[in-house]
């Protein structure tokens, strides 16, 4: 099983940066591909980042390229998203999930998601 404990949110001005962790509490998450979402008010959860289980392959949603970078450290058994030039329009709360299947990891279907943590950034 994999147990998924997101940390490093918080309030940011417009321009500045944050890192993200998510850091799993279980024993086989090098088996696992690593996704990051995130959920602003009042609208859907929308992918953000991937990352295969050998850090090999990264992907990333178009609204966050150049600024954002996926990382992870499975002897930590710790994904982690920098995430830096935010802007108001990044606000939302950010989750990570891990699945299996690198297919499904970009999706609702990912098998097991952290609780997630807030991010704002104002103006």
């Amino acid at each position: 099983h994999v147990h998924l404990v997101e940390s490093g949110g918080g309030l940011v001005q417009d321009g500045g940066s944050l890192n993200l962790s998510c850091v799993d509490s279980g024993r086989f998450f090098s088996d696992y591909a690593v996704g990051w979402f995130r959920q602003a008010p009042g609208k859907e959860r929308e992918f953000v980042a991937r990352i295969s289980e050998t850090s090999r392959v990264k992907d990333y949603a178009d609204s966050v390229k150049g600024r954002f970078t996926v990382a992870r450290d499975n002897a930590k058994s710790a994904a982690y998203l920098q995430m830096n030039n935010l802007k108001p329009e990044d606000t939302g709360l950010y989750t990570c999930a891990a699945d299996i299947s690198f297919l499904d990891v970009r999706t609702d279907r990912a098998e097991f998601w952290g609780q997630g943590t807030q991010v704002t950034v104002s103006t």
